[in-house]
């Protein structure tokens, strides 16, 4: 009997033991289960840095995306290629009525101008035409044609000056002073109507005037309403057969690839029976044919 106590006791606080760490596991999956351990402030933390990473990374997207944007510069719209008409928001029907306007040598020195040929739409000028830059002549006349137009809005009596008779209405006769006589004409434009004069040795066709640099077609019409070619000048021809190669460049309506294909076809041909053969040559400027011929004949 003494033998079997002490083992029934050991038994007994082992079993004891096991109870109370069964104990200790259900009281901790209960904590586990039902107690809330998460800190809301540190969840608040969190979610704030989050959000405000967040915008930081928005802002440097749209500081790239600005970035990326093509920026602009102050530039000359006769100038204006397909590519850049692209990136300014131009259609290409825009785009190519400027150009088709620009083929006739004609330039546009004004914003209105530009409207009117390229038929763009007010909201597209308004973001592209203060960086609209013209030559200084071109600024200077509008500003005074805007002052004209202040002046006599806001005067009560308008004053006119002694009206100039001009000297002849012979184009290839009359003088700058003559030219300004015009609406729309001034000191440079009348300077250039006469340069442009000397070098074709005189006016032979009504439609050179609408060659000049910077004269408008409206200008044009109202020189040729009060200025007509009375008679035309006597211009000494070049013998294309026999013509130097710098003789014929010398016309001022052609240039140096033309020329030299006037000479591939003179060494092809041997020699010219008529002038009117040069319309055979490939990619002659037919448009300019009955210019051109003025300063050449075949003999």
């Amino acid at each position: 009997m003494k033998i079997l106590k002490p083992h029934f006791w050991y038994n007994k606080r082992q079993r004891n033991g096991v109870f109370f760490l069964l104990a200790i596991i259900v009281v901790l999956q209960f904590i586990y289960a039902f107690v809330d351990f998460s800190s809301e402030d540190e969840q608040n933390t969190t979610t704030g840095e989050l959000i405000a990473f967040q915008h930081q990374i928005d802002s440097l997207k749209q500081i790239e995306l600005e970035n990326r944007k093509p920026k602009l510069y102050p530039f000359n719209p006769n100038y204006i290629t397909d590519f850049k008409g692209y990136q300014l928001g131009m259609t290409t029907d825009e785009i190519d009525r400027l150009h088709t306007y620009r083929k006739q040598n004609k330039f546009v020195n004004s914003v209105s101008e530009f409207q009117q040929i390229t038929k763009v739409s007010d909201n597209l000028l308004a973001a592209i035409s203060p960086y609209f830059k013209f030559p200084d002549w071109v600024v200077k006349r509008e500003n005074q044609k805007k002052n004209k137009t202040i002046e006599t809005s806001s005067s009560e009596k308008p004053i006119y000056n002694k009206v100039y008779k001009i000297s002849t209405n012979d184009i290839n006769k009359a003088t700058q002073q003559d030219f300004e006589t015009v609406s729309g004409v001034g000191e440079v434009l009348a300077t250039r109507i006469i340069k442009y004069r000397n070098k074709l040795q005189g006016y032979s066709l009504p439609s050179q005037l609408y060659e000049v640099w910077g004269l408008s077609k409206e200008t044009a019409n109202g020189v040729l309403e009060t200025f007509i070619i009375k008679d035309k000048p006597i211009i000494e021809k070049v013998n294309v057969n026999t013509a130097t190669f710098k003789e014929v460049l010398k016309n001022p309506y052609i240039d140096y690839e033309l020329c030299k294909k006037i000479f591939e076809y003179r060494d092809e041909v041997a020699e010219l029976q008529n002038i009117s053969e040069l319309r055979n040559i490939k990619d002659f400027p037919l448009d300019k044919y009955d210019r051109i011929v003025i300063y050449l004949e075949a003999k």
